[in-house]
């Protein structure tokens, strides 16, 4: 059994975010000490990353995982053990290098995910995370004013496959590379938030952006991607940012209310295969105390329909 801990031998791995944690094994069995001290630093460093966890396996990965919340499946795409672990294989579809924060094409994304690394390139696919609260402080008080008077709509229904990169079967095979879109898009989500967020454990007020972001609502699509990329340079800014070189057996936690991240296409066709488990979140609520809102579908489905994983599979196969 794993002793308590009241604190965490912690060592920071970048000015305004990230910290290695020492010394824990993570699993199910933790105390309830060390929980809360894991908690306490998450919400202060954004993201914690856990080296030699090589013993995590599914099971023990979703019962820590519920030690912090509640675990929720993706919205639309299969889960690689019928439950709620989410696999992202590099060799088997699109990779995530774009700036984002996890689902918030949905009014109440993750508060957390928590990423374990099983196969890696030899060199490159690091991760990239980036503090979005740290990035609004960085805003000159005029656009301060400004964000926090903004709302934005977010979606899963625009070109996503062409936004990333596409692995070589993709890219060759537009057939596949629309059955990837509509596993993706299987029920079209569009969510209004605010453009800033107050966050419900710190107050801090951070930026709610990335790539799900669309337009700013009562703007052109034009004036919208301008805004949009005026905040989004803030979060990006390399002062903002901590990047993670994995190792096998690596485990990344990171307060997804207020961090976005990046995963670094620099390694060809290699392998690089990650699971990931995401805990149900909140509510957000921005500066004026309005809530976030489905737009649509106007009556969410119990269980969102999906393109069987076995015909996405068979797809890039060829089959």
């Amino acid at each position: 059994m794993t002793t308590a801990l009241t604190e965490l031998r912690l060592t920071p791995v970048a000015g305004r975010i990230g910290a290695i944690v020492d010394e824990v094994r993570l699993g199910g069995d933790l105390p309830a000490g060390t929980v809360t001290a894991i908690e306490d630093a998450l919400h202060r460093h954004k993201v914690l990353f856990f080296r030699g966890q090589q013993h995590l396996d599914d099971a023990g990965h979703e019962a820590f995982a519920r030690l912090l919340g509640h675990p929720v499946g993706h919205p639309t795409v299969p889960s690689a053990d019928g439950r709620y672990v989410f696999e992202l294989d590099a060799t088997k579809g699109v990779r995530a290098n774009n700036w984002h924060t996890d689902v918030t094409f949905v009014p109440s994304y993750p508060k957390a995910s928590i990423l374990r690394a099983l196969e890696l390139p030899p060199a490159g696919g690091s991760t990239v995370w980036a503090n979005t609260a740290a990035a609004y402080q960085d805003l000159p008080a005029p656009l301060k004013v400004l964000a926090d008077s903004l709302r934005a709509v977010h979606t899963n229904d625009y070109d996503y496959a062409a936004s990333l990169a596409l692995t070589p079967e993709l890219a060759e095979n537009q057939e596949v590379a629309e059955l990837f879109r509509q596993v993706f898009v299987s029920t079209a989500f569009k969510t209004e938030h605010p453009v800033v967020r107050v966050h419900p454990v710190t107050g801090e007020r951070s930026l709610l952006l990335g790539a799900f972001a669309q337009r700013i609502v009562g703007l052109s699509g034009a004036d919208s991607r301008t805004l949009i990329g005026l905040f989004q340079r803030y979060v990006e800014r390399l002062e903002n940012t901590v990047r993670w070189d994995w190792q096998v057996g690596d485990v990344a936690i990171w307060d997804n209310r207020a961090t976005q991240h990046y995963a670094v296409n620099d390694y060809g066709d290699q392998p690089r295969l990650v699971r990931r488990i995401t805990l149900d979140g909140d509510l957000p609520v921005g500066v004026d105390g309005a809530a976030s809102r489905l737009l649509e579908p106007a009556e969410p489905p119990a269980v969102a329909g999906l393109v069987p994983a076995e015909q996405l599979e068979a797809g890039l196969r060829g089959n």
